[in-house]
């Protein structure tokens, strides 16, 4: 048998496949389900009420949709131009300290103002955290997986030897965390007495402006040009260098703003468990989506169902809720395999 490459590619082929492949997904860990002995049928359906069952567990999972917004799109604008930005937590964590320090008294401006200003000085710590391991990319060929990577580390040591010391709050009661950020800085909720905040409508926002940026704007172009083929993208006369280093400023600003995020919309002060991985899973949502910013959007929502829902699963069902994690997992897997299926077909010799 032999992969032949597919002169014309079907639409509905493209929704189906990745479709085809989550439905797989959950076919098979259905049998890591029937293995601790509990009943399939009535597991799922916990996980779907734990993720859509009532309004508190849809605004959950939205809230927690939020950051993965933001660390998907960071992933897939760096892919598009075969940056590996393996580093979004660090430069969530950047976003974070950044907001952090503005937010909490060194600037007062009215909330219209505030939470715009966060955003931005967010963005800001993101884009020249990534702008490090790119320019070590671009003058002295270094990796920069391995790059970004170790800067995770770095970052996150930052954050506790602040939080462990000058800037730990002495209400805190002992608690390594920082000042509460001013209340013209907090993101506003979108349904009283639910978690659920403005954040979202910020993440939906910029997914929007990451595929109108991409699809129709000449720096759009040439991140997807050199992400294509440099060499050609080169030979056009387009600035490969020029092009990454936006690229970075680009994919470490989002990823910045999930800090801003979770900061300002659910913790309010900041702390060592802001992120549970949020830059990590904001890959396989990438992935997920296809690095499309807009299908960025329904796969964050999606990982955030699986991993609501788990933790509801495992609270009726005496499940572990590790099983979101191989849900995940194993939908990544397929929805890549299925790419192939799409792009290629089958043939018999």
């Amino acid at each position: 048998m032999r992969l032949e490459p597919r002169a014309h590619v079907p639409f509905w082929l493209n929704i189906a496949a990745p479709v085809a492949a989550i439905a797989l997904a959950f076919a098979l860990c259905a049998l890591l389900i029937l293995w601790t002995g509990a009943p399939i049928l009535e597991s799922y359906e916990a996980l779907l009420r734990g993720a859509f069952g009532t309004t508190f567990a849809i605004t959950e999972t939205l809230t927690r949709a939020a950051p993965l917004i933001f660390t998907g799109l960071a992933a897939a604008v760096a892919f598009r131009a075969k940056l590996w930005n393996i580093g979004a937590e660090g430069q969530l964590y950047a976003g974070a300290l950044a907001a952090t320090w503005i937010g909490t008294g060194m600037i007062t401006l009215p909330p219209y103002l505030m939470v715009p200003l966060l955003f931005l000085v967010g963005a800001v710590a993101g884009g020249l955290l990534l702008l490090v391991p790119v320019i070590l990319k671009l003058k002295l060929k270094v990796d920069e997986v391995v790059t970004t990577l170790l800067l995770n580390f770095v970052v996150i040591l930052f954050a506790n030897y602040l939080l462990f010391g000058p800037w730990k709050d002495p209400l805190a009661m002992g608690w390594p965390q920082a000042a509460p950020i001013i209340d013209e800085g907090v993101l506003s909720p979108l349904i009283p007495r639910m978690r659920l905040h403005s954040g979202l409508v910020w993440a939906v926002a910029f997914a929007v402006f990451a595929w109108a940026f991409i699809r129709f704007t000449k720096w759009g172009f040439q991140i997807r040009a050199v992400g294509h083929n440099p060499e050609a993208a080169s030979f056009a006369g387009m600035p490969i260098g020029a092009t990454i280093l936006r690229t970075a400023l680009l994919s470490g600003g989002l990823a910045g703003m999930a800090g801003v995020c979770e900061l300002a919309g659910l913790k309010g002060y900041l702390t060592l468990d802001l992120s549970p991985g949020f830059g990590y899973t904001g890959i396989a949502v990438a992935m997920l989506a296809g690095l499309h910013p807009l299908g960025v959007v329904a796969a964050a929502i999606f990982v955030a169902a699986i991993y609501n829902g788990a933790d509801a699963m495992s609270r009726a069902m005496s499940i572990s809720n590790y099983l979101a994690d191989v849900l995940t997992a194993t939908a990544l897997l397929l929805v890549l395999a299925s790419v192939l299926f799409v792009r290629f077909r089958p043939r018999l010799r």
